[in-house]
């Protein structure tokens, strides 16, 4: 039962389930309980997960005191790419007095400095949804013996707060550690729900702090490339939006921002141009046809239009139409239209500027929704 055992390893093709850091901290909260309320280190636990099925974990890393109990469950987030998967989800269970669940945040869980997280500004980084999980089930396995007493339920991540390095939490004001989360209790495979929330949640956050004007970047290297040139903006104001454009707009546009710069390279901006507004590669690859069109307008000629159409790939257009001296026009053009699909997605509910930048960092080509953009 002490025994500290691996997940299985993770299959980057893979198709297996895997839990939250909610689910975790939750199971190892009920199992921590039911040990202090009875004293016998249960084997395994089961919980009811928000989508009204059940799971059952193994405890491990008991400890137990004078009026407390802890134990730990190790994280599983089954073949997705989750910078938690094997760590060690700890809860720590004691008596208090006062009736009531209270939660309290530990080594590596992080703390919350920003609001819009819906949160508490100073508190742990411990999301509604676990919240209700935590205390319901910790509620049920203590029982009868809660009343007239309370618990405190403590949960720590040894090592949050260097996997924390990996995730966006610095950027929404979370520091310390790794946020506690999940609101359906599993984690599917690659999947993109999380991703979406990251970058919707990113928004609401800048919103939450003040700002107006945000870049959204359609990758890490087009946030750098941002960053550089709007550095009158304060970090906050960036949101790698990766393939979500579409959402991270509706997001700005609910959330009353003023002006949004969307920043990426000519592989994102040629599906953008297009009023594709999720670009992920699967099933949505560059329409070269698309861009011969565009070149056309640019002044192409019959065979340049024919080598376009049969490029490889997105980039692979951009030497040969700068290789024919169109490149100026070919990319304020997709600038051009990349700005004004993402404005027409919002329906004109927000400023669009677009920058379109090379793989060093410069400015190919930019369309701005107003005579400054956001950068004035």
């Amino acid at each position: 039962m002490d025994e500290d055992v691996p997940p299985p390893p993770r299959n980057r093709k893979g198709l297996r389930t895997g839990f939250t850091t909610g689910s975790c901290a939750t199971a190892a909260a009920k199992a921590a309980t039911v040990a202090l309320v009875e004293g016998v280190a249960p084997d395994a636990i089961t919980i009811a997960l928000p989508i009204g099925e059940a799971a059952t974990f193994t405890p491990v890393r008991w400890g137990t005191g004078d009026g407390w109990a802890s134990c730990a469950v190790v994280k599983d987030a089954g073949d997705d790419p989750d910078a938690t998967h094997g760590a060690f989800i700890h809860a720590r269970v004691e008596w208090q007095d006062g009736p009531g669940i209270a939660l309290a945040g530990g080594e590596g869980v992080g703390t919350v400095t920003l609001p819009g997280l819906g949160l508490e500004v100073g508190g742990p980084a411990i999301n509604p949804v676990p919240r209700q999980m935590i205390v319901a089930e910790v509620t049920e396995a203590a029982g009868p013996a809660l009343a007239g007493y309370g618990l405190c339920v403590t949960i720590s991540v040894p090592g949050g707060e260097e996997i924390a390095r990996k995730t966006l939490n610095g950027r929404l004001g979370i520091i310390g550690g790794i946020s506690i989360l999940g609101t359906w209790g599993i984690v599917k495979p690659y999947s993109t729900a999380s991703w979406r929330a990251s970058v919707v949640q990113a928004v609401q956050v800048a919103a939450a702090n003040g700002q107006r004007d945000v870049a959204l970047c359609t990758g890490s290297r087009s946030e750098k490339f941002a960053m550089r040139h709007f550095a009158h903006l304060p970090p906050i104001a960036f949101v790698e939006m990766g393939i979500f454009t579409g959402d991270a707009l509706r997001a700005c546009a609910r959330a009353g921002m003023r002006r949004a710069a969307v920043c990426g390279m000519v592989g994102k901006f040629a599906k953008l141009a297009q009023g594709r507004m999720q670009t992920h590669v699967a099933g949505n690859q560059v329409d070269t046809a698309f861009l011969a069109e565009v070149a056309t307008g640019c002044g192409a000629g019959p065979a340049l239009r024919a080598a376009i159409r049969g490029a490889n790939t997105a980039r692979h257009v951009g030497e040969l139409v700068e290789e024919a001296g169109l490149a100026p026009a070919f990319y304020g053009e997709l600038a051009s239209l990349t700005r004004a699909r993402c404005a027409d997605h919002v329906q004109g509910r927000l400023q669009v500027e677009a920058l379109l930048f090379d793989f060093a960092g410069q400015i190919l080509g930019r369309a701005a929704g107003t005579a400054n953009g956001v950068a004035p």
